[in-house]
């Protein structure tokens, strides 16, 4: 696996991370800042540096390289596979019936299914049903195939996400990446470090990813009362107070973010679904928290590795993002203690991110986590 990293700031060139090299026919991952990738010409640039590369766009909250976390940048990492092989396709949601469940089953059935290890997916953020996406992705597979990523971003503003392949980035597009190789070896895991604190209420009525009322009252009240003054910077603030989500057929709870609040129905819009009955209860962190659930996600992903990973692919939750604040690069700085400075690092600070939970197979919408894919071949 050969690697290359470059990062350009709002206003500057571009700058090397890491050395160039020639690379065949690579994997070019471009997570940037919304606004930055609006430039209409962008993918001229990069075709210009990477003739024969695959070049996969998706707006972000912040990005991450193999040395920093960068705000306002485009960070490209373009990596030559030596002994495995990747395919890539698309799909958008603009273009038909807005079905995310259809549309998550049919992006992964469009690769071809033999030989078939790995599908690294980033998909549009701003209307998608993320919950309804993972879902319809594993269904589409009854083997061990992993499934990891994230939705796009647009920071704090919540306005519309980008992405693409070889093409400039654009709205309601989804692009999967699906890893063929004997010697590819993929491991990943996640940790939130969140706590859930206050008394557990019922979810009395809610329709997909909208919460109406919790124990027979109105949700959004009820939100706000525990904000208190917090609550007058809505909805920006509940990035900080996430929901705890213990459904009656899952396993493990859930953790949801609240993107959106509806005024006139005392509602809130959350990120994924949230089923009637399901029990809630309100969460809050710190940054050493944060830091060491980034640290225990990479031991996990690194505990039955054969080979020591070549890439690290990291997607984190700008809820996170905005509590590390000015430490932001802590997580990022104890993922790479744990598995190393050999692995190239890159990623992106998301609106969710798409993984299994430890130990099981099919993927699962998650928010406020730190997900690590490792990857060698």
């Amino acid at each position: 696996m050969k690697t290359v990293q470059l990062v350009k700031h709002k206003d500057k060139d571009w700058e090397y991370v890491i050395e160039k090299q020639e690379l065949k026919e690579p994997l070019v991952l471009v997570f940037g800042n919304r606004y930055l990738l609006e430039n209409g010409t962008i993918y001229e640039e990069l075709r210009a540096q990477f003739p024969d590369g695959h070049i996969i766009f998706a707006s972000s909250c912040a990005e991450i390289s193999s040395n920093t976390v960068n705000d306002d940048s485009i960070t490209v990492t373009a990596i030559e596979f030596e002994k495995s092989n990747f395919v890539i396709k698309t799909s958008n949601v603009l273009n038909a019936d807005l079905d995310s469940y259809k549309t998550g089953k049919d992006l992964i059935n469009q690769l071809p299914q033999e030989g078939l290890k790995y599908v690294f997916v980033v998909s549009e953020g701003s209307f998608i049903n993320g919950s309804q996406l993972t879902q319809g992705m594993s269904a589409s597979t009854d083997d061990n195939l992993i499934i990891t990523g994230g939705l796009c971003g647009d920071d704090a503003r919540f306005e519309k996400t980008l992405a693409s392949y070889n093409e400039n980035p654009k709205e309601g597009e989804l692009v999967a990446v699906g890893f063929y190789g004997e010697t590819l070896e993929v491991s990943f895991s996640i940790h939130g470090g969140w706590t859930p604190f206050g008394p557990e209420r019922i979810v009395t009525k809610s329709e997909g990813n909208i919460l109406y009322e919790l124990d027979g009252l109105p949700a959004l009240d009820l939100y706000k009362n525990y904000l208190g003054e917090k609550a007058k910077d809505l909805p920006g603030a509940a990035l900080l107070y996430p929901f705890n989500v213990k459904s009656e057929d899952e396993k493990q709870s859930i953790v949801r973010s609240i993107l959106n609040i509806d005024e006139e129905k005392h509602a809130v819009i959350l990120a994924g679904d949230i089923e009637e009955n399901a029990k809630v209860q309100l969460m809050m962190t710190n940054v050493d928290n944060i830091a060491n659930a980034s640290e225990r996600a990479a031991r996990q992903a690194l505990e039955y590795r054969k080979n020591k990973p070549q890439l690290a692919i990291l997607v984190s939750c700008i809820g996170r993002k905005l509590v590390l604040d000015q430490r932001v690069e802590e997580e990022i700085e104890e993922v790479i203690e744990v598995i190393g400075s050999d692995a190239v690092i890159s990623g992106f600070y998301s609106y969710g991110e798409i993984a299994p939970f430890h130990g099981e197979v099919a993927c699962q919408l998650h928010n406020q986590t730190m997900t690590i894919t490792l990857i060698s071949e």
